[in-house]
């Protein structure tokens, strides 16, 4: 998740993507996403465990921000507010 000048970067996991960016976009949870204005949905994944959905989380957080840019530009160039498309 990124803020509306795309200057912040959150990565996050959960079970219920859908409910978990609602939860962000709200500002319905205390934390980093709220403190800086993270309500555009991005980027995302998808696994078939919390195992290695933790682990690839891991290995995103220890990346660079321009790693993550370039995750974020191979899925969403324009860097368009995806959350729309999972409702």
């Amino acid at each position: 998740m990124t803020n509306k000048n795309n200057t912040v970067l959150y990565t996050g996991v959960t079970n219920n993507l859908v409910r978990r960016v609602y939860e962000h976009k709200e500002k319905i949870i205390e934390g980093f996403t709220k403190k800086y204005n993270c309500s555009k949905l991005v980027w995302y994944e998808i696994h078939s465990d919390s195992y290695n959905a933790i682990s690839r989380e891991k290995q995103i957080k220890a990346g660079s921000r321009k790693k993550k840019i370039e995750l974020i530009n191979s899925m969403n160039q324009e860097w368009k507010d995806i959350y729309d498309e999972l409702v």
